[in-house]
């Protein structure tokens, strides 16, 4: 199986992301050559917040997440960024160079996600969501949230169970008619989701979730988009 694409940083965290979700063995030798390439592209030009960067294609034409949503713009750079983080703590890679930016990569992402204190109030402000309830557990818009959460759930950040409780009330504001939540993606959220401890929250929203999951959780497409969003489907069901 393919893991390195030469000039895609997307695909090749999007073929490591579906081996580690799938419980996929990754031959030693292309978890190295897949992480090298993730690691060349740290500080390059067009990288969110001196992170990982895009290739220009892909900042041209956009990303796809990791069940199939297309992200453009700022918000491709920035879970490209998060995405990254995440697939090299999942695979802890062992070069020291490629660990120290990594470490200041999350650092770097942390300075613009803030504290997860909530700043104070003024009386002039309405219920924002976004700047002052859940500060600290959401980050710019629904996707971008997602993703840091994804990358929050393997380790990075700190402050985890704040993070995640604030940023799950934010969630429950969102519901919607259908069993969606307004800007979050659907699929990409479950697969928040699916990896957060049980709490009371998490169980809620994932419960919120079932009905949307039911006709997904029934079908067996062997690849692509389609195969992940059943497996997570059917992951979700299994928790509620």
């Amino acid at each position: 199986m393919r893991y390195t694409y030469p000039h895609s940083l997307s695909q090749t965290i999007d073929a490591l992301s579906a081996a580690l979700f799938f419980h996929r063995p990754i031959p030693a030798e292309r978890a190295r050559k897949a992480v090298a390439l993730i690691a060349s592209r740290y500080g390059l030009p067009g990288a969110y917040a001196d992170t990982y960067a895009l290739f220009p294609t892909e900042r041209h034409v956009g990303i796809r997440l990791f069940t199939g949503e297309r992200a453009t713009g700022a918000s491709a750079r920035h879970i490209a960024a998060e995405e990254a983080c995440r697939v090299l703590l999942r695979l802890q890679p062992r070069p020291a160079a490629i660990r120290a930016a990594l470490r200041a990569a999350g650092e770097s992402l942390l300075q613009r996600v803030g504290s997860a204190a909530p700043r104070d109030r003024r009386p002039d402000e309405g219920p924002d969501y976004w700047n002052w309830d859940f500060r600290g557990g959401t980050y710019c818009c629904g996707p971008c949230t997602v993703a840091f959460w994804r990358h929050l759930l393997a380790g990075g950040f700190d402050q985890h169970a704040t993070r995640l409780a604030r940023g799950l009330a934010c969630l429950r504001s969102m519901r919607r008619s259908g069993h969606t939540w307004g800007r979050f993606p659907f699929w990409y959220t479950v697969s928040a989701l699916v990896e957060m401890p049980p709490t009371r929250a998490a169980l809620e929203e994932m419960r919120f979730a079932a009905p949307s999951c039911n006709k997904a959780a029934g079908r067996y497409p062997t690849e692509g988009f389609a195969q992940r969003r059943a497996e997570l489907a059917r992951r979700l069901l299994a928790r509620v």
